[in-house]
């Protein structure tokens, strides 16, 4: 599943065609995600004490994640997912602009794409015991 909560989408499919909202919970397990403002349902709560009174609630519903698309911030599109790799870590990037739709990896990739970065040699490794040998001698 290529949307995670917070992400701004699109509507595909359904009564709610062509409108945009926030996602608010998302459900790998069951492949859903609630939109805010989104399949709007009424609730009726029972007043469970003598002080409560009974009320009808309205709230989002779960919606198939297959019918919505997220939608880029930098070109505000809605774009399928594409996967790019930036400091060894997998991250969500628009198909159709290449910016980063992970928050914390958009100024990573801007940099990353003007400047390559160098190879580093691999860091020596040292034994714990031999550091403390050569404290203790000292």
């Amino acid at each position: 599943m290529n949307v995670k909560v917070n992400d701004t989408v699109l509507v595909l499919t359904g009564t709610y065609k062509g409108k945009q909202g926030k996602v608010l919970k998302a459900d790998p397990k069951s492949n859903t995600v609630v939109v805010e403002g989104v399949r709007i349902v009424h609730k009726h709560e029972k007043a469970r004490k003598a002080d409560q009174t009974s009320r009808i609630v309205t709230e989002e519903a779960p919606i198939d994640a297959s019918n919505v698309e997220v939608v880029c911030p930098k070109c505000g599109k809605a774009t399928r997912v594409a996967h790019a790799f930036v400091e060894d870590k997998k991250v969500r990037v628009c198909k159709k602009c290449g910016a980063s739709l992970d928050k914390e990896f958009a100024k990573k990739l801007k940099g990353k794409a003007a400047e390559q970065p160098a190879e580093e040699a691999p860091k020596k490794r040292v034994r714990k015991r031999s550091q403390k040998a050569e404290e203790s001698a000292e």
